[in-house]
């Protein structure tokens, strides 16, 4: 099934604008011209992520976020016509999980879009592996992410908190191939300036941590010219 995208914007170009280019992408798209009909809408469609404009007519954007975070945990992307830090330090102090600055290309829109899917899709995942106690299990592993503790084979282990964020997001994630673009993404976050060897190092420090013969790694497999991948089977 699409997801479903609520944009609320109240310059028709920039609704159509986006609409054609999420389209384009597969999503199912809803609109809205004003921060109160933006709410209905978000309360009848049950939208899975909103692109919500900063400067609305009536209620704006930033209270029509802070009510969105009151009552629901979907993803907002702000659009802002302002470039200062403030402005953008504002969207994210309300609860906005990203922003993009008007004019803005509508290819990093879209990205940026499936960027903060993928972190949703990947928390819920998370929450389904976890036990009662919050802790996640995988083969000799037990992974405490409410006190940020890992266990390998009965022994508390120390992870920086770089390693152990990685290796949440693998086993979150478990079976599946992750670029290392995506992992610097998740980990270290868009503005990080390093590349991707950061990726290569911080696996192999962490395969000395966990695995019983980092040579021959059992729970980290690299697929050669992609990624890494956190075994499914265990």
């Amino acid at each position: 099934m699409a997801k479903k995208i609520l944009v609320v914007d109240d310059e028709a170009p920039i609704l159509e604008l986006v609409r054609f280019n999420l389209e384009k992408e597969g999503f199912s798209v809803i609109t809205a011209s004003d921060g109160e009909d933006g709410l209905r809408r978000a309360h009848s469609e049950a939208p899975d992520l909103v692109i919500l404009d900063l400067m609305l007519p009536g209620i704006d954007g930033i209270e029509v976020c802070q009510q969105l975070r009151r009552e629901t945990n979907v993803p907002v992307l702000m659009l802002t016509a302002k470039s200062e830090e403030f402005d953008r330090v504002l969207g994210l102090s309300v609860g906005a999980d990203d922003y993009v600055t008007k004019p803005f290309s509508p290819r990093e829109l879209v990205a940026r879009v499936k960027a903060q899917l993928r972190r949703r899709d990947m928390d819920l995942e998370e929450t389904r592996a976890r036990d009662a106690s919050g802790r996640i299990h995988a083969g000799d592993l037990v992974i405490d992410t409410s006190r940020f503790e890992v266990e390998v084979r009965g022994v508390r282990t120390e992870l920086t908190p770089k390693e152990f964020e990685l290796l949440r997001v693998l086993v979150a994630n478990r079976g599946k191939v992750l670029t290392r673009d995506f992992l610097l993404e998740k980990v270290w976050g868009y503005e990080y300036g390093g590349d991707t060897r950061t990726v290569d190092v911080h696996v192999r420090r962490l395969r000395q941590k966990i695995e019983e013969d980092d040579s021959r790694p059992t729970y980290i497999q690299t697929v050669h010219g992609v990624g890494y991948r956190f075994r499914e089977d265990i």
